[in-house]
């Protein structure tokens, strides 16, 4: 009989392991975030930046009350509202000392060492700006989920780089490869115009999306559920499903190296961390 269990928990051991990570609970920052929608690791800041859509439910209110928080590696929430005067920031992006963030119809670029707002980037037409990611060449993409596309900017200029699309969400260049969400599916763009999707049957309310090694994703979405997804197979893993418990998954961050996932949870005002197992 021992011989058996011991070789049952032999066999479920195995079949984790083959399953890929799983998510465990690192910490919990204080609820004192202004509904935090995006949150971004910066491994030359070593910290977190988090955008704060502000006390109401509206995603495109403009009401000047969203900001941008920070928080330590530990939990600890050093600024809640480090930034403010935004209206609903989402989607950050770090590059050259700089975060940028989407806000609506703009682009907002902070000066991370001076701890203001550098200049704003206006975007002609844009309806909802969600999230944001720059490839090694220096350009941004941001998602606009209400219009349909997905913008590039080049030197402060803007141009369509995907349209027709249905409420794309979360975007993420790697390496020559750039993927968004739309719906319930991960797609990659094949050209300028151009996208297929490669990951589908995930659930609709897909959000954020990064890269954790080799062909895996993670993906979230914003009513509770976060996936490990493979780009190359198509395939789906569920990593954790919070939909009773009522607490949302919305844009993640990551370290990849430490293999930590960083989850904001919007209305209840807290970003997680979870251990990548």
């Amino acid at each position: 009989m021992k011989r058996i269990v011991t070789l049952l928990s032999a066999a479920v051991v195995a079949h984790a392991a083959a399953q890929g990570p799983s998510l465990i609970k690192r910490w919990a920052s204080k609820p004192v975030l202004r509904s935090p929608e995006s949150v971004l690791f910066s491994a030359q800041d070593q910290v977190l930046y988090v955008s704060n859509m502000g006390p109401g439910k509206d995603p495109n209110a403009k009401d000047g009350d969203g900001s941008v928080g920070k928080i330590a590696l530990d939990g600890e929430v050093v600024a809640a509202e480090w930034i403010r005067g935004l209206h609903a920031p989402k989607g950050l992006a770090w590059r050259e000392g700089r975060l940028f963030v989407a806000d609506i119809d703009r682009i907002v670029v902070i000066d991370i060492a001076r701890g203001e707002i550098a200049h704003v980037i206006p975007i002609e037409g844009a309806k909802s700006l969600n999230d944001l990611t720059i490839d090694s060449a220096g350009t941004l993409y941001v998602s606009d989920y209400q219009a349909g596309k997905i913008l590039a900017i080049k030197e402060g200029k803007s141009s369509v780089f995907l349209d027709g699309l249905k409420n794309p969400n979360g975007i993420l260049a790697h390496g020559d490869d750039l993927y968004f969400l739309s719906r319930s599916a991960v797609y990659r763009a094949q050209a300028e115009g151009s996208a297929k999707p490669i990951v589908t049957g995930l659930d609709a309310g897909v959000d954020g999306i990064e890269h954790l090694s080799g062909n895996d994703f993670v993906v979230s979405c914003y009513p509770g559920i976060i996936y490990r997804v493979n780009v190359a197979e198509g395939s789906k893993r569920t990593l954790i499903d919070q939909r009773e418990a009522g607490i949302q998954s919305a844009d993640i961050g990551i370290d990849a190296k430490a293999g930590i996932l960083y989850v904001p949870t919007l209305f209840t005002h807290q970003v997680l961390a979870y251990d990548l197992k």
